[in-house]
């Protein structure tokens, strides 16, 4: 994989796309204090490298189960009962392929995963673990924190320089 040089610009770009990504090409240029044209080629330099993974609208859950119905939010620590490459991924492949699962994180020490998950309701939340956690013999202990309130989200990852 070939390095890129990212400098103050770039780090400017990707501040102000972390924030709102839904800025016009115009407005980002003017707040980043560059040419439209200028804007645009860095923009796609950033994404043809990968450091924009992908770029998509924040709900907000209370306010989303208030126009369609309930929802619920679970952190789940997941562990295995043998932790070999194989097993590990095979678990992450079948967690990351449930529409459930909003966040999956292997991690380490303590329990081998760490699952956002999101469900309709409680009977929701159990097919998911059904599906999930209870039809796999390899999955030795599942505890489970339910949210009663999302005091902060911010996917944002620290960069150098001016924030």
């Amino acid at each position: 994989m070939e390095s890129l040089a990212i400098d103050g610009t770039d780090l400017a770009l990707l501040r102000q796309l972390q924030d709102d990504s839904s800025l016009s090409n115009q407005d980002l240029a003017g707040r980043v204090h560059i040419s439209p044209a200028t804007c645009l080629r860095r923009v796609k330099r950033l994404r043809d490298a990968g450091l924009i993974e992908r770029e998509m609208a924040v709900l907000a859950p209370a306010r989303i189960a208030a126009a369609v119905g309930h929802g619920m939010e679970a952190v789940v620590e997941v562990s295995l009962d043998r932790q070999g490459a194989e097993e590990l991924q095979a678990f992450e492949e079948r967690v990351i392929a449930d529409d459930g699962v909003q966040q999956c994180y292997r991690v380490s020490p303590g329990p081998d995963f760490i699952l956002v998950v999101y469900a309709r309701d409680m009977p929701d939340y159990l097919a998911l673990a059904q599906r999930l956690f209870t039809s796999d013999a390899n999955v030795r202990n599942v505890k489970a924190f339910f949210s009663v309130r999302r005091a902060k989200f911010r996917p944002h990852i620290p960069l150098p320089g001016r924030g």
